[in-house]
């Protein structure tokens, strides 16, 4: 055989090889796709892998909020428009409205499953809420 015909038949085998790839597909391919928009995220962790529930619950701890306040707070930590629109929904859940000055303080029966080592609060934060519970 021929440098020549060596050569042919090595680049043919080569060709076949990349045709005959077609066998299984990977895993990655085999994955379904998900479109952002079909995902459920009333559950999903805005801020410090926390849902944002949690977030408001810890942050009432402290101390009262206004509405505005509390948005503003929330707002510096990231949160996305629809955990935003559920704001009014998740205090109603969670807080006690002060009509006096309209603000809201965590209901009561919640100081009992706050977290003292929870990832949002500061040194500062802790402390305070030691001193609170």
């Amino acid at each position: 055989m021929t440098d020549k015909q060596r050569l042919k038949r090595e680049k043919a085998e080569v060709r076949g090889a990349h045709q005959s790839n077609a066998g299984p597909v990977p895993e990655k391919k085999r994955m379904m796709s998900v479109r952002l928009a079909d995902i459920d995220w009333s559950g999903c962790a805005a801020v410090y892998g926390r849902p944002y529930r949690d977030r408001v619950i810890h942050l009432l701890a402290l101390r009262d909020y206004k509405e505005p306040e509390l948005l503003a707070r929330l707002q510096r930590d990231g949160v996305r428009q629809k955990d935003k629109d559920s704001l009014g929904r998740i205090l109603q859940e969670v807080a006690d409205l002060n009509v006096k000055d309209n603000s809201f303080s965590l209901k009561e029966h919640l100081f009992q499953s706050l977290q003292t080592d929870w990832p949002g609060y500061s040194k500062t934060d802790r402390a305070n809420l030691k001193l609170i519970l």
